[in-house]
């Protein structure tokens, strides 16, 4: 018996990655049974059958699983974002931190196109960069194809196993191809007519990028906050989730409540406006949700 972890999941096979080597293996019936589905990411034992072939006898517990892209165990979610062609928006990119957060997933914002705006529009992204470093979040400013910019980035993914996440046209598949051509992800230019590109990419793959593997299909393609409860979106906010215990009420939405630690922060300029506007947002909509049965 062996240990490896789902590199690939392609018509019935999982592609098992132990010890630098990839095996071709078969889910046993007994996952059927369990109606446990192997995902790309898990951590696997298995049975060499056959050289280079065997098959996966335990799937071992997952720290948090996507459905699109179907995959476990990630570290981190790299949330790419342009400041131009579509424009920087925080409100967008505050739904997608919100949406890793609630997975139990490290972000990690990189803003690209910055050489194509104007200077006082690279003065709002910079202000918003220091907003989201402040809150605990890595933010990059990223040129477009600067390969020396590259090597910057190239650390992040190091023994990480990282979703890239981002609206269509912001310059993710372009990113990774300069950091390993081997990647050679179809890229789109955008359709002008709809502003935002379209969709490239098939099966989930975790491919090998500067000694970490990254899925090679864009994360979170609904940005709909379908599976989650309305008392779980404030711990999606980590400047309110640490106030938390400094409001008068346990369970404070931090909304119409009287002595509230996160409003307080809102007023004295510690939370920007931004955000807590974005939260009031995301509540109503939440809150407007056709219930589920």
């Amino acid at each position: 018996m062996a240990e490896g972890r789902i590199i690939k999941a392609l018509s019935g096979f999982y592609y098992v990655q132990s010890d630098n080597r990839v095996f071709q293996c078969r889910g046993r019936g007994v996952f059927r049974k369990n109606k446990v589905t192997p995902l790309v990411g898990d951590v696997v034992d298995f049975d060499e059958s056959n050289p280079g072939e065997g098959y996966i006898q335990k799937v071992y517990s997952r720290k948090n699983e996507l459905v699109r892209p179907p995959i476990a165990n990630i570290d981190q979610a790299v949330i790419v974002t342009s400041a131009s062609q579509p424009d920087f928006s925080t409100l967008l990119l505050d739904r997608f931190l919100v949406l890793i957060e609630s997975k139990n997933i490290q972000p990690i914002i990189f803003v690209s196109k910055m050489d194509m705006v104007s200077e006082d529009e690279a003065k709002r992204i910079l202000q918003c960069k220091e907003d989201y470093e402040k809150i605990g979040y890595p933010v990059q400013l990223i040129t477009t194809k600067d390969p020396d910019q590259m090597n910057e980035i190239v650390p992040y993914f190091k023994e990480k196993i990282t979703v890239i996440a981002g609206q269509s046209g912001v310059g993710k598949s372009s990113m990774l191809n300069t950091i390993n051509p081997v990647f050679n992800l179809e890229t789109n230019e955008i359709s002008e007519s709809l502003g935002r590109g379209k969709h490239t990419t098939r099966h989930v793959e975790l491919l090998e990028v500067s000694g970490g593997l990254v899925a090679d299909t864009p994360g979170f393609s609904s940005l709909e906050f379908n599976e989650l409860e309305l008392e779980e979106l404030p711990d999606c906010f980590p400047e309110m989730r640490e106030r938390r215990d400094e409001c008068k009420f346990r369970g404070c939405m931090h909304n119409k409540e009287p002595k509230c630690a996160v409003k307080a922060a809102v007023d004295s300029g510690e939370i920007p406006t931004y955000r807590y506007e974005h939260y009031l947002s995301f509540v109503e909509e939440i809150q407007s949700r056709k219930p589920r049965y």
